[in-house]
């Protein structure tokens, strides 16, 4: 057997592996699982997709989720982006030490700071809301936003900035229209990792989360019971995976061009 053709087939078998779940999901998402008025069970539906878009609590789920994400993403740029810069660019007493500490503190697994969390939070209203754990995200998500970007800015040649000063540009005209189109795939990146990790998070979403302000993977686990519908989970987990296809898609040049500037 040629190589070419061995290795063919060994990525089909991995392809096969890897897709097998997720057709088996979508597949399921059509399939009505409990018997229902005027349909039989096993028949092929709509009606589960139709459940999920009809109850609320799976609307508020999926609208919660999108949310905190959303604001996430946004507060880990909006913070990242200065921080990391001020790395990249400057040299002060224990500048590598900051860094390699808030990485560090990334890897605190969270369930250990998940009752000071929860005890703060309850003290100042931000329990059973979705800015809340946008926010308890952004403490986690913020470290790896800064280490990305910081090593995409220190790519970029200082001699960069200082012929865009010397042209005239203000620093803030410098950061948004000449730096930020420079770094715009490791911000890709950024945004990947910072979406990914808030959007499957499961910690913090059941602590904070008590009676309202529930995200989508909250909801899902909710609906496992005595007798579960399959088929509305199943349907609630491809819609769950929509915002999250849609957003690699968005940045997926940013990301294959991040991933190949740092290798």
């Amino acid at each position: 057997m040629r190589p070419s053709i061995a290795l063919g087939l060994a990525f089909a078998a991995l392809a096969l592996f890897i897709l097998l779940p997720f057709v088996q999901t979508v597949l399921l998402s059509f399939t009505l699982t409990l018997p229902r008025e005027g349909y039989r069970e096993g028949q092929a539906t709509l009606i589960n997709y139709a459940t999920v878009f009809a109850r609320p609590d799976l609307r508020d789920a999926i609208w919660n989720s999108l949310v905190y994400v959303l604001l996430n993403v946004t507060l880990c740029l909006a913070a990242g982006l200065p921080a990391a810069y001020a790395i990249a660019r400057f040299r002060f007493t224990g500048d590598r030490h900051i860094l390699f500490a808030l990485i560090a503190f990334r890897l605190t697994p969270p369930v250990v700071l998940s009752l000071p969390i929860f005890i703060l939070f309850a003290h100042v209203g931000l329990v059973n809301s979705p800015v809340g754990i946008a926010l308890v995200h952004c403490v986690f998500n913020l470290p790896i936003a800064i280490w990305i970007l910081e090593s995409f800015i220190a790519a970029v040649p200082r001699e960069f900035d200082e012929t865009c000063f010397l042209d005239g540009h203000s620093f803030r005209h410098f950061f948004l229209g000449k730096l930020i189109p420079v770094i715009a795939p490791g911000i890709g990146v950024t945004v990947f990792f910072c979406f990914i990790f808030s959007w499957v998070e499961v910690v913090f979403a059941r602590i904070l989360t008590v009676t309202a302000g529930k995200p989508i993977t909250m909801a899902i686990s909710a609906l496992f019971g005595f007798q579960t519908d399959i088929g509305l989970v199943m349907a609630m987990t491809v819609v769950s995976l929509i915002p999250g296809v849609a957003m690699i898609w968005f940045v997926r040049n940013h990301i294959a061009r991040g991933f190949v500037i740092r290798t």
